[in-house]
């Protein structure tokens, strides 16, 4: 498409692609909230690794100290010691990563509820690419963690045997639905969400966490076992993780920080009493129902003082879409009344164990590809059942914008000798992305202004031809105004009156 030679519509033409590109790019509030939720998840995940962690290292500083152990501690507490220094600096390094990129989604200090919290923009799409990629945060990121994992295993010669393979640091890029195998950088922080690469970051840190915790335990294990006052316990528990698909299992670990055989320690977990084994409970879940979900855990205890001592803590996970399957709609986030809205729906188990169903309006097509119709409502869902496993997924439903009315350049202020060579009036939409064409078929007119000593109308238009018209549009000269009122048009969606408008010619 060739840009006009007027330099002011040539400004229009290149607002209207931005826009444009802007709507194409629009990501919801759903799909905002769930990273919000696991990337919540994750960081609560943190915290409890590093309490676990914190108690092993004071128990490595006490048994430097005792005859028993302090040899094999003089060996073993510096190697934990380097893991803590390199994880804490890899945690560092991540966390600095964050804030320029909150900043740089024009991070600010807001006041909610009394208390003083970050608001950035967490959609926007050009932050993460401008960090990763054009600052080369990317690549220097990626380097850092092949570094850190490299640095962790060369601590000792045993360790670098133990978990070579199953220390939980890995860059290799995950495939691209298409199939293609795309370089770090672009997998994870490409026109990413800024919240998506927050979470990102996060889920990289607990992997960190996760590590420094393996090592640690390892060493620690080659000393004894953790030994720390009653008068002090905390209850430490754990998960096996943090997101999981349906059926999938979780593990939840429950105990005394400080364990002792007199504690008579009784776990429960979601109300269910579990068996004690060294202090230590031990159940396993199936996660069912997609979204956040909470675990509650009790533990109570003797302390040294035979006290029975009760505290609680809750596990939050998050459960995933059933199947593998997702709905995406191909343009934005609503169905439209009275267009086709296509839409793509993918699901891990094969097509052959996939249906589609919908409530709201009608679904039509096949493996992945398929247009949804709607004729009214506000709310419509779609259920997707991938192997059995059935998940709904809602959208809203609106009407098509209003079209614009316009005659020739549609400008309100036009020359007189250009409006007196229009023949058509018409009613456009502008920035929407699906194909809808709307036609006039009532409106009134009105002359006023220059060569119309006496206003004239109302006249009346029943279509797009302004012919009808041709005697007074004739006469029209400079400071002339004509006016358009109760436009009604007619479109995929049924008939509407439209806003009008006054044209000043000179």
């Amino acid at each position: 498409m060739a840009l006009p030679k007027e330099p002011r519509q040539k400004m229009i033409n290149i607002m209207y692609l931005v826009l444009t590109a802007i709507l194409a790019l629009n990501v919801s509030a759903e799909v905002i909230n769930a990273f919000k939720t696991v990337d919540n998840s994750l960081r609560n995940s943190n915290d409890n690794i590093t309490l676990s962690n914190a108690t092993l290292y004071s128990s490595l500083d006490k048994k430097k100290g005792e005859p028993t152990s302090a040899a094999q501690a003089a060996i073993w507490a510096p190697k934990a010691e380097a893991a803590k220094r390199l994880s804490k600096e890899m945690m560092d390094y991540i966390d600095d990563l964050k804030k320029q990129l909150k900043e740089g989604s024009g991070l600010r200090m807001i006041e909610k509820d009394g208390q003083q919290v970050e608001d950035y923009k967490m959609d926007g799409l050009d932050a993460s690419t401008r960090l990763f990629e054009t600052k080369g945060k990317g690549p220097e990121f990626e380097a850092k963690l092949v570094a850190y994992k490299t640095a962790m295993l060369n601590i000792d010669s045993t360790i670098s045997r133990q978990f070579a393979t199953t220390l939980p640091i890995d860059v290799t890029p995950p495939i691209s639905q298409e199939g293609h195998k795309k370089d770090f950088t672009s997998s994870y922080f490409h026109m990413t969400p800024t919240i998506a690469a927050l979470t990102m970051l996060s889920k990289f840190q607990n992997n960190i966490k996760n590590a420094e915790s393996q090592i640690v335990t390892y060493c620690h294990n080659k000393v004894g076992q953790v030994e720390v006052h009653m008068d002090k316990a905390a209850v430490l528990v754990s998960q096996s993780s943090n997101y999981l698909m349906p059926n999938d299992k979780l593990t939840i670990k429950a105990g005394v920080g400080a364990y002792s055989s007199a504690a008579s320690a009784v776990i429960s977990i979601n109300g269910q009493n579990v068996s004690v084994s060294e202090g230590v409970g031990q159940t396993e879940l199936t996660a069912s129902g997609s979204g956040a979900h909470t675990v509650v855990v009790r533990v109570q205890y003797l302390d040294e003082n035979k006290v029975m001592q009760t505290k609680e803590e809750k596990i939050e996970y998050t459960v995933g879409t059933p199947g593998g399957s997702a709905v995406m709609l191909d343009k934005m986030n609503v169905f439209y009344i009275g267009v086709p809205n296509p839409v793509t729906i993918s699901s891990g188990t094969g097509w052959e164990k996939t249906k589609v169903s919908m409530q709201g309006g009608t679904i039509s097509g096949n493996t992945g590809k398929f247009t949804v119709s709607v004729s009214g409502g506000t709310t419509a869902s779609i259920t997707v059942n991938a192997d059995g496993k059935a998940s709904t997924f809602p959208f809203r439903v609106k009407r098509i914008p209003d079209p614009i009315f316009k005659v020739g350049s549609g400008k309100v202020r036009m020359p007189s000798v250009e409006f007196k060579t229009q023949s058509y009036c018409r009613a456009d939409l502008e920035y929407f992305d699906f194909e809808a064409k709307y036609s006039i078929n009532g409106g009134s007119v009105y002359f006023s202004g220059a060569n119309f000593p006496s206003p004239v109308g109302p006249l009346s238009i029943n279509s797009n031809s302004l012919e009808g018209l041709r005697q007074y549009i004739n006469r029209c000269g400079p400071g002339s105004v004509v006016t358009f009122e109760n436009i009604k048009v007619t479109g995929p969606d049924g008939t509407r009156v439209i806003e009008g408008k006054s044209i000043a010619l000179y």
